[in-house]
């Protein structure tokens, strides 16, 4: 019964963009005192477990990521929600979550007790190549030109290390002025912002359903024979989701990225691609719910969480008096192997739900999109205040949205830029530990200082890592956001362009500032190759004609045609966000939901009042559930008000 709670609670929360497994057992742990110890272990696996696999809506049916284990899944299964086979992506998907999920938990079961040499084996340097390995995967999703796709993850890098420096804590690119940027940019802002922010835009300027098919095509029993049909693609993925898992510190950032990857380095046709190909659903959906088996053999054997959810699975261990360590593997064998399968037992039970479910949810792609769009702007502006508390998350994420929409515009590699805003932070840091550890060797001998740096397992993830930039470089022309590739001339693209260069420029001479050495070496570094690939890049916008695929502009193709223009679109989110910063969400969401309905969407007064109380109604109830406060403004400073008000 717990478990099913479990997973009927993680459901309701995967579906709603951005927010996560954090965000949910954040949801379970008040309840969690005082209750039986595995009737509280199996609701908060039965959480965990689902989670991986509801985001999957999201990502699929409105190419918004639903977690950050979810971003690969968009690339594939939102081309094919367009071309109305969202019912196949779904149920492929939660097939491929489904045996990920259960193969994790097999492999957990016999490998529980072996695994400590394994977990063992893996130092500094090997955890640097693992990185190093993840951003080897810009070289597959650079699309048609190379020198985009590096200066894309560049940009990401780069955004990631504003704020205090991990190793000495220097401040780059921020002052105690703004104190909201010595913590850095939270991914759930970067992740919405990139993704959800300019599909919401494009979708909504096109004024009509996802799905351009009244019908929602093959569903999932096409889907199961999808998944059959490369049955060895989910296998392999699921181990790469397992090892991934075990590794602590990875998690789910990285892990549908080297998924995808791996099918895209392993086809033979890697035209579709990026355009609907089901292998890019069947790949990540496989890995990113072994990974969660995976994530629990440190969390268990070590007391090291793999993931923020598993330090939050931490916190609700402890709730229950259960200390996780050796001696709950030696002492608790039974309640381990409870945990182990209730994880496999609520995945079955969460794929279940969710293919039954499928073709319903998926109908969501033929409703006009107008009527959905300002919903999601609520959720999205709801889970982004939730990273921090803080009305300002508000303006990072429109700050961020409009990056993600001139990247998407001017054809530069989002998942690239998402997959170096990720790494950023973990890599200065492995590099970092790594030049301090392997200094002090290297001070004794040289022989010690390159036998703690050269290992079987780092030449191994190194012969791999330069194997998948050479592949990935071969395949990156096939790998596109955008099949057409319209020109229009070089003044937008080249202003953008310039922009980049200049921010690189301020950024690259802000870290040489820095007088720590340790915290200016790793943002100087990227910031010097990223400038010089941006400059590359000027140069050829010079020396070529106007109709190159450098000058892409989606504004000169279909975009352009749109009923409703660019900033027009936008103007809609800015005006809630200013709203909200002078009046609260909620009083800003009753303007915004009314004067949307009546003028975008040209409802009666009638609909357009039902509209916005079905809106309030969401967001009022998803903050009292979650015991959440609503993003404030400038007018509950001065007045004192009710909630949900205040």
């Amino acid at each position: 019964m717990y478990l099913t709670a479990g997973v009927l609670l993680g459901l309701s929360v995967g579906v709603l963009p951005g927010l996560g497994g954090i965000a949910g057992l954040a949801l379970i742990l008040p309840f969690l005192y005082g209750i039986d110890p595995v009737s509280g272990l199996a609701l908060m696996v039965g959480m965990i477990a689902v989670i991986p696999t509801s985001d999957t809506f999201s990502s699929v049916l409105m190419g918004i990521p639903g977690s950050s284990a979810s971003q690969a899944t968009v690339l594939d299964g939102f081309p094919l929600s367009k071309q109305g086979h969202a019912a196949r992506a779904l149920s492929a998907a939660f097939v491929s979550s489904l045996f990920g999920g259960v193969f994790g938990a097999v492999i957990l079961t016999f490998f529980i007790l072996i695994a400590r040499p394994l977990i063992l084996s893996f130092g500094l340097p090997e955890m640097l190549m693992i990185t190093v390995l993840g951003l080897s995967m810009v070289a597959i999703l650079s699309g048609r030109i190379p020198l985009k796709g590096v200066v894309a993850a560049g940009l990401g890098i780069m955004l990631g290390t504003i704020g205090s420096a991990p190793s000495g804590g220097s401040l780059r690119m921020s002052t105690f002025d703004t104190p909201y940027l010595i913590d850095g940019f939270q991914l759930v802002i970067v992740g919405l912002g990139i993704y959800a922010i300019p599909e919401i835009v494009s979708l909504l300027r096109r004024d009509r359903a996802i799905s351009d098919k009244a019908s929602l095509g093959d569903g999932w029993v096409q889907g199961l024979r999808d998944w059959w049909e490369h049955k060895w693609l989910s296998f392999r993925c699921a181990i790469i989701g397992v090892l991934v898992g075990v590794i602590p510190g990875l998690g789910g950032s990285v892990v549908d990225w080297l998924a995808y990857g791996s099918a895209v380095q392993t086809a033979k046709d890697r035209s579709k691609f990026g355009q609907g190909d089901i292998r890019g659903v069947i790949a990540p959906e496989s890995s990113n719910n072994a990974k969660e088996g995976g994530g629990l053999v440190p969390t268990l054997i070590f007391g090291i969480p793999g993931s923020g959810s598993m330090a939050i699975f931490l916190g609700g261990l402890a709730m229950l008096n259960m200390t996780p360590g050796p001696q709950m593997i030696r002492n608790n064998l039974d309640v381990t192997y409870t945990i182990i399968w209730s994880l496999a037992l609520a995945n079955v039970l969460g794929a279940a739900l969710c293919i039954l479910l499928s073709r319903h949810i998926a109908k969501i792609t033929t409703i006009r999109f107008t009527i959905i769009a300002p919903y999601l702007f609520m959720i999205i502006a709801f889970a982004a205040f939730q990273s921090r508390q803080s009305a300002l998350d508000l303006a990072a994420l429109v700050g961020i949205g409009i990056i993600g929409v001139f990247l998407r515009r001017f054809d530069f590699s989002r998942p690239a830029f998402l997959i170096g805003f990720v790494l950023s932070t973990q890599t200065e840091i492995f590099v970092n530990q790594v030049y301090q550890v392997a200094g002090a060797r290297f001070r004794r001998s040289f022989e010690i200082g390159m036998d703690y740096l050269i290992s079987p397992i780092t030449v191994s993830l190194l012969v791999i890592t330069i194997v998948s930039i050479v592949v990935g470089i071969k395949a990156s022309r096939n790998i596109r956001e955008n099949i057409e590739a319209p020109t229009a001339g070089k003044m937008a693209p080249a202003i953008f362009l310039g922009l980049v260069t200049a921010y690189l420029a301020i950024s690259t001479y802000d870290a040489s500032t820095v007088s720590r050495l340790q915290d200016r070496i790793f943002p100087l570094t990227i910031g010097l190759v990223t400038l010089g690939c941006s400059l590359l890049l000027c140069l050829r916008m010079l020396r070529t004609s106007a109709t190159d695929e450098v000058f892409i502009d989606l504004e000169a193709g279909d975009e352009g045609q749109a009923p409703h223009g660019l900033w027009a679109t936008l103007s809609w989110f800015l005006f809630l966000v200013v709203m909200t910063f002078a009046v609260g969400l909620f009083l800003a969401l009753t303007v915004f939901l009314v004067a949307f309905f009546r003028k975008q969407g040209r409802f009666n007064w009638w609909r357009t009042l039902l509209g916005a109380a079905i809106g309030l109604g969401i967001i009022v109830g998803l903050a009292w559930v979650l015991g959440r406060d609503l993003p404030p403004g400038m007018l509950q400073s001065y007045t004192d008000l009710p909630w949900p008000l205040i």
